[in-house]
């Protein structure tokens, strides 16, 4: 007959209980430790940055002096989001794609800032191709930005303001001179500028509203200015807020109203 197994009493059973929890605990304090050991082993630092895509205006070897500073971990502990963010806080960089590549090396694809327009009264800063207002330094401005045209506008109205200089500028080709500005004013008036300093009050009103009233000018205007004997480039300003026509007014001729547009026979 075979003896019944005896279980031991239960203060032994607690003891053992616990003193596998200890041993398990200690195992993973152990474990973590090792880990985190080997987390910062010079191995795992970040030893390359390679950076490709847009540095027209940027250096690879400015842009990682740059950022290096900024960064902060290993391989495995780096924040990329951060370091995207540090890029992104470099002059002329729109956006910044980063990733790991083991053991040690970041790889960075870099869009850059297409400048289309200047912006703001002063011109002191920049437009991109996508609307969006960036900073850059005064001289690149000058460097730059010389032969693009200046618009501004209210707060948040950059995409508009430059949606509106595209549809409008090709249509003042017929004055042989280009649009050099727009601006959208607070209450939603606009008024452009001529590449000869002329401005040109648009008024209010939906795009293709503005869009006829600068067609109909730009189509007549020379014939008006000839009747004064006088080229488009002694244009000094014009009025386009009429429903029939506008007021124009010419270098050393007043200002020439409705009446005489109709004497004229411009069609203005």
């Amino acid at each position: 007959m075979n003896s019944a197994h005896t279980s031991l009493p239960p203060d032994v059973q607690r003891m053992n209980a616990t003193a596998n929890l200890v041993y398990g605990a200690v195992a993973l304090v152990v474990l973590a430790a090792s880990l985190l050991w080997l987390l910062r082993q010079p191995v795992f630092a970040i030893a390359h940055i390679v950076v490709r895509g847009d540095t027209t205006h940027s250096s690879a070897a400015s842009l990682r002096a740059s950022v290096l500073p900024r960064l902060q971990g290993n391989f495995f502990t780096l924040d990329l989001a951060a370091v995207q963010r540090a890029f992104q806080d470099v002059p002329w960089v729109r956006h910044a794609t980063v990733q790991r590549e083991f053991p040690g090396r970041l790889n960075v694809t870099l869009q850059e800032h297409v400048p289309v327009a200047r912006w703001g009264s002063e011109g002191a800063q920049m437009l991109n191709a996508q609307g969006e207002i960036f900073e850059v330094s005064e001289g690149e401005i000058e460097l730059v930005a010389r032969a693009l045209p200046q618009l501004g506008g209210p707060d948040g109205k950059a995409g508009q303001v430059l949606a509106m200089y595209q549809r409008l500028a090709p249509l003042a080709a017929p004055l042989d001179m280009p649009m050099t500005g727009l601006q959208m004013h607070a209450r939603g008036g606009w008024r452009a500028r001529l590449g000869n300093g002329a401005g040109i009050e648009l008024g209010k009103g939906a795009e293709g509203e503005l869009a006829q009233r600068l067609e109909r000018f730009a189509a007549t205007a020379a014939q008006v200015a000839a009747r004064h004997k006088r080229d488009v480039q002694s244009i000094e300003s014009a009025d386009l807020r009429y429903n029939s026509g506008y007021a124009i007014r010419l270098r050393g001729v007043g200002t020439v109203g409705e009446e005489e547009r109709q004497r004229a026979g411009a069609g203005a």
